[in-house]
């Protein structure tokens, strides 16, 4: 593969046991902080779904799907291409395997999609909540981004009751054996 991951301190942990992936920088938080959903409105709501999980950010690794900030050409934000991600694919591949965390969670479709080309799986966002499933040696979630376009397609209080459904199955003995199984 020759890629090396992309570890800093600003992520999180290089032992985290739970890895978060996003889509890509936001302008307005990661691309001005430099930390991955930070300084925005994702940011704030990321913190917040951390807390109904019972997590930490500083014993977390966030990254994205796609480390550039994919703008439009008027300077907004837009969904990464296919290409992008792609690109980007062997970067977060190396990242999961450095990290080896034992959940991988995927916040939104364009995390799933970014997942998949790692390793195929059959979760959905739709699925957001639900128990982890066997990928890529280790367990993979889903979830919604922390963006608030979410709220179109799940409200808050679903959000926060997926976010806990993971901080639940991380806190149950079926957690630790997946994790040492990865």
């Amino acid at each position: 593969m020759g890629s090396t991951p992309i570890l800093s301190n600003a992520n999180g942990p290089g032992s985290a046991r739970v890895l978060f992936v996003g889509e890509a920088p936001g302008r307005l938080g990661a691309a001005l902080t430099g930390r991955p959903f930070d300084g925005d409105t994702s940011g704030r709501r990321f913190e917040s779904l951390l807390a109904a999980a019972g997590l930490a950010r500083e014993g977390v690794f966030i990254t994205n799907a796609v480390l550039c900030l994919p703008l439009s050409a008027s300077g907004n934000n837009r969904r990464p291409t296919a290409s992008e991600q792609a690109n980007c694919r062997p970067w977060l591949r190396a990242t999961i395997e450095a990290v080896n965390p034992g959940l991988v969670v995927a916040m939104g479709s364009v995390a799933l999609t970014a997942v998949h080309r790692i390793e195929a799986h059959t979760l959905a966002v739709r699925d957001a909540g639900s128990e982890p499933l066997p990928w890529f040696g280790r367990r993979l979630a889903a979830v919604y981004h922390p963006g608030a376009r979410a709220q179109v397609h799940r409200s808050w209080a679903q959000q926060l009751a997926d976010w806990q459904a993971i901080g639940a199955w991380l806190r149950s003995g079926t957690a630790g054996e997946s994790a040492a199984s990865g």
